[in-house]
């Protein structure tokens, strides 16, 4: 029998307005013997010549006292770099795009922290998101103490619904066994049909066009290209990526809207998996900026610069889609999972947002409202 969270909803929340601007970053950096005997103005114009976020004006930052030599402030471009010297470049606080700072939480015990992410708020640091995530916000609620709970997997910032994250050692090294071993199971082609591992992971996604057949198994595998904004590369189709395995079941069929309601089933956890396996079979997730039928990129223009960097040397808003814009509707419903530490199965449910209720759950919602 699971054991289902049974929270208030009241009271279980959290969250701190964003200041107007962040912290700033700092970037560290030790002269090795191959910089010896370059300039500050040179080791970072060449070390950093097509990497960002530090690419930029660096006489600029220099003479604006960003740049310290063994903690030391240094204005001058022309000093010499001696081996082992330690590098320090403070990039000045930016203001973020906006981000909601709200979080309900779903689940929590001593060990693990389940969390009710909202669409638009990033997991981790990553381009322009520096401050404006889950993590900052976890880090806050803990009083910047450690340890504080810490995510053991990724949502998309357009994804809402649950995050899991971990509050000690031990439940983080087994959280994350527990999502690599669903993956290896679909790298070692077991059945599809029988869920494998300690956890269960379901979403509810709206997608473009009507679905024919209520049940749909996509094991597309997915690979990286690289991609303009992405440092990392680009998640698409690709009959050379790593095999994933997503299974789709039709809860709705919007003739009118030309859409359909599916909920889906993951066991492998390849990054943007649902938007790139509905798209490849022909319907991508309503509102996707980024995915086009095929599971490709709508852009591809070898054209445009790989980055655009603002005067501070950060990065501007990408001219083309990326992975992190907003505007799709996916939802992280419900997980399924076997506690790190009693091994009790948990149950664990995230509210599904208006959108992505059938017409039967929209109908209760009504009810409860009224009542």
């Amino acid at each position: 029998m699971a054991a289902t969270s049974s929270l208030p909803r009241d009271t279980q929340k959290f969250g701190y307005p964003w200041p107007e601007f962040n912290d700033g970053l700092y970037y560290n950096d030790v002269v090795r013997s191959s910089d010896s005997g370059l300039t500050l103005l040179e080791f970072y114009s060449s070390k950093y010549k097509s990497s960002a976020p530090l690419q930029g004006s660096w006489l600029q930052r220099i003479q604006n006292k960003q740049i310290t030599v063994d903690g030391k402030v240094v204005t001058d471009p022309n000093r010499v770099l001696r081996v082992g010297s330690k590098l320090v470049y403070h990039r000045l606080p930016w203001k973020e795009p906006d981000a909601p700072y709200m979080i309900e939480v779903l689940y929590e015990d001593d060990d693990l922290l389940a969390l009710n992410k909202p669409s638009g708020l990033q997991v981790l640091p990553g381009g322009l998101f520096q401050q404006r995530t889950i993590l900052t916000q976890l880090q806050w609620q803990s009083n910047n103490q450690r340890p504080h709970p810490i995510p053991v997997h990724r949502l998309g910032r357009g994804t809402s619904g649950i995050l899991l994250c971990a509050k000690t050692k031990l439940a983080k090294a087994q959280l994350a066994s527990y999502f690599a071993d669903g993956t290896s199971h679909i790298e070692r082609n077991r059945d599809p049909n029988k869920q494998h591992g300690k956890i269960t992971k379901i979403y509810r996604a709206l997608v473009s066009g009507i679905v024919d057949n209520d049940k749909v198994t996509i094991k597309q595998p997915i690979g990286a290209i690289k991609y303009p904004g992405v440092a990392k590369g680009l998640y698409i189709a690709s009959p050379s990526g790593k095999p994933a395995l997503s299974v789709v079941d039709v809860l709705e069929k919007n003739i009118q809207g030309n859409c359909t309601l599916v909920q889906v089933q993951i066991q492998s956890g390849r990054p943007h998996q649902i938007r790139i396996h509905l798209s490849f079979i022909g319907h991508p997730l309503v509102g996707d900026p980024l995915y086009a039928v095929g599971g490709q990129p709508k852009c591809i223009d070898n054209n445009v610069p790989d980055e655009i960097f603002a005067e501070d040397g950060g990065y501007q808003k990408p001219t083309r889609p990326v992975p992190g814009d907003c505007g799709y509707h996916l939802h992280a419903h419900q997980l399924v999972i076997s506690h790190p530490k009693t091994n009790e199965i948990i149950e664990i449910i995230a509210p599904v947002p208006t959108i992505l209720q059938t017409q039967e759950e929209a109908k209760e919602s009504s009810k409860v409202l009224a009542a």
